[in-house]
């Protein structure tokens, strides 16, 4: 086999029978994808091909994990206005034509993942082959950074598949593994990796047909069907995304319906749609979320000397809905799990509720739901303490509770085996304080529900070891999370900042503005779930705990409203009362907000008391900066991603402004608004100053 390494980022080989081997392996880089580089050697390998006119290409990646992630997201920042995005996107789009007019039969052997514009390289191919295997996932998930598919995506899947299949895909940007592909038409072949380069040989040898749309699937791009279909995809999509904070998907649905008959005039919507969404705010902040999400990964990283200390067994002690949530995803994502409780009914239902988890998250996967059961094993005498590398304490909200149950289990714990507390307020310099080793206490707070918030708080003190956090914040990622480190101090990060709004809206609950007003003016601001149906859901109970703590320590004043709730049994969706009633965990009809509600107030008192005591923690450096902070907020709490984070979002309305509502939020409603001094630190002189002559 004769090889062309006279590029970069691709490697060029051909075969005896003539075949030419397209191998992606961009340099230095551990993932592939297609940036300005990658496209431009691209583009002259296929103008070599149109000339030389070769049996077949097959395009295949060296990368272990996976085909093409998609377009180079760094390079969207760079992008400063319309006519230099549709100059980058109408290249992509030429490049993808010329796969697609290729004079010999292309094929995409893809393993791993191929996402975004790697799989508009597929589509843009006659024949596609996927690994089938676990690893394996295609999307198009564009509309997840606020765009939609830019490189004939938009048109490619549509007309292989048909518009319902497609655009569920586009506009959820959810991804598929091999087999689903293989059903939904998006790929030709799923087939063993030993079988990978003899079926791409094959396919090209023998030209078989290839996916083809049914007849219901080609008509459902028809013309006299779109205007139906988008009605439709338009009423789904707003169920979960207003066209204000998240544009993309209505502009998808849109180009569809508007331009799907006419191939040309398609993709040159596509691409001046594309460059109009990925200028605008939401896509600016939604990859800024992206990148944040790389920040925190990034704290997940073991260094290479403590790469042989990874956690294989853990042991759970507390098989509530916390800690039996925690023990079933640790068993989830392959690691041995034991579950300790002092009630076997508690564990058996902690078990019930982990075989749920199970059938839904391996759907399918008879083998691998068996697997995950096995791995999570009942263990009422603890002894899985003295063989677990981590354990994890997910008991009540107690100290004494919990520092008795330190002693308990110290002297059988491995030497360098971690304790971890899933405590949400309580200090663990305090906890530490029942250890002979408290650098081995590591908080791990996760958020409910454990299946579906990615983020997990890695909390130390003074006295924490740097192996025990980063060996923490290590396992946090094996399983899937977002390892957020942040300092020990009340409440940590994210209930420090999201209790004061919560208690906000109790106050305003209490002055008599109507739950469903309150509520609705959160859900219009972007929020996923208005603050008093948050409390009901997290338990009325449970709030109180949490406030109390962070009320002595930090001065909070805790509305009478909510004592009194909780007093006479209200506690939320639990009890079937609380700020709303409900029938078997479901809300009951509130009624609806009046089209007069002060929106704009209620949301001013909301954000001021949040926006306010995030300044407070960067003031006392509970994270280590901004970024952080934000990216703590959108993945601990759902704070609307569109906004980019809190502070980002002040910035954006103006730290100016913001201190001169809490000024006058303050005189309205006292002291609950004075504004944190590290406002200083952003605001100009000129809006610090009436501060200092006040």
């Amino acid at each position: 086999m004769n090889a062309d390494k006279s590029y970069i980022h691709w490697r060029v080989e051909t075969d005896a029978e003539g075949i030419w081997w397209l191998h992606i392996d961009q340099a230095d880089s551990n993932t592939n994808v297609l940036n300005v580089a990658v496209l431009e050697e691209l583009e002259d390998i296929l103008n070599r091909c149109a000339a030389q006119k070769p049996l077949g290409v097959v395009f295949l990646s060296d990368k272990e994990n996976g085909f093409i992630a998609g377009a180079d997201i760094k390079e969207f920042t760079q992008i400063q206005d319309q006519d230099m995005a549709v100059e980058h996107i109408r290249r992509g789009q030429l490049i993808m034509d010329k796969i697609e007019a290729l004079p010999c039969p292309s094929v995409a052997l893809i393993h791993g993942f191929c996402m975004g514009g790697g799989l508009e390289l597929a589509l843009a191919c006659r024949y596609r082959i996927a690994e089938d295997g676990p690893k394996t996932r295609l999307g198009l998930p564009e509309v997840q950074l606020g765009i939609h598919p830019g490189f004939g995506g938009s048109l490619r899947l549509p007309r292989l598949i048909g518009a319902p299949a497609a655009m569920d895909l586009m506009l959820t940007g959810k991804s598929v593994n091999a087999r689903k592909a293989k059903k939904l038409g998006i790929v030709d072949y799923t087939v063993p990796s030993r079988h990978f380069l003899s079926s791409a040989r094959k396919v090209i040898v023998d030209k078989p047909r290839g996916s083809r749309p049914g007849r219901l699937q080609r008509w459902s791009n028809s013309a006299p069907v779109r205007p139906l279909l988008a009605s439709m995809m338009r009423k789904q999509v707003s169920k979960k995304a207003r066209p204000e904070h998240y544009p993309a998907p209505y502009a998808l649905i849109e180009l569809w319906r508007r331009h799907m008959g006419k191939p040309e005039r398609m993709l040159a919507e596509e691409a001046r749609s594309v460059a109009q969404l990925v200028i605008g705010e939401t896509s600016r902040n939604l990859v800024r979320v992206f990148f944040l999400r790389e920040q925190l990964k990034a704290h997940g990283k073991l260094p290479e000397q403590l790469r042989d200390k990874h956690i294989e067994h853990v042991h759970v002690i507390g098989a509530g809905v916390m800690g039996g949530d925690i023990a079933a995803w640790c068993a989830l994502r392959g690691l041995q799990v034991t579950l300790q409780d002092r009630s076997e009914d508690v564990i058996a239902k902690a078990l019930a509720r982990a075989n749920k988890l199970f059938q839904r998250k391996l759907r399918g996967d008879r083998l691998g739901i068996i697997a995950a059961r096995d791995r999570l094993r009942p263990d009422v005498e603890g002894l899985g303490v003295a063989r677990a590398d981590m354990v994890i304490e997910a008991i009540i909200e107690d100290i004494e509770a919990k520092q008795a149950l330190y002693r308990e289990i110290e002297p059988r714990m491995k030497a360098d085996a971690l304790l971890t507390t899933n405590t949400s307020s309580i200090p663990l310099q305090t906890l530490g304080e029942a250890l002979d080793k408290p650098g081995r206490l590591v908080g791990l707070h996760f958020f409910n529900p454990v299946a579906k918030m990615p983020l997990i708080e890695i909390v130390t003190a003074d006295a924490t070891e740097q192996e025990s956090a980063q060996r923490v914040a290590a396992f946090a990622k094996q399983i899937g999370k977002l390892p957020l480190p942040v300092k020990s101090a009340p409440g940590f990060l994210v209930n420090r900042i999201l209790m004061p709004y919560m208690m906000e809206a109790v106050r305003l609950r209490e002055e008599g503005v109507p739950s469903v007003e309150i509520d609705q003016a959160a859900l219009d601001f972007g929020m996923p779930m208005g603050p008093l149906h948050l409390a009901d859901t997290v338990g009325l109970d449970i709030c109180l705990s949490v406030a109390e703590i962070l009320g002595r320590e930090l001065d909070m004043e805790i509305p009478g409203a909510l004592r009194d709730m909780v007093g006479q049994g209200k506690l939320g969706v639990k009890s079937g009362q609380g700020f709303y009633s409900y029938d078997k965990g479901k809300k009951s009809d509130p009624g609806k907000a009046s089209p007069d509600s002060a929106n704009a107030e209620i949301i001013d008192r909301l954000m001021g008391r949040l926006l306010n005591e995030a300044m407070a923690c960067l003031r006392e450096q509970v994270v280590e900066n901004r970024d952080l902070l934000d990216a703590g907020i959108v993945f601990g709490t759902g704070f609307a991603p569109f906004r980019g984070g809190p502070l980002n979002y002040a910035e954006h309305e103006g730290f100016d402004t913001w201190l001169e509502k809490l000024r006058r939020l303050e005189h309205q409603h006292g002291a609950f608004f004075h504004p944190d001094p590290y406002w200083q630190q952003f605001a100009t002189p000129a809006a610090i100053e009436p501060a200092q002559t006040n």
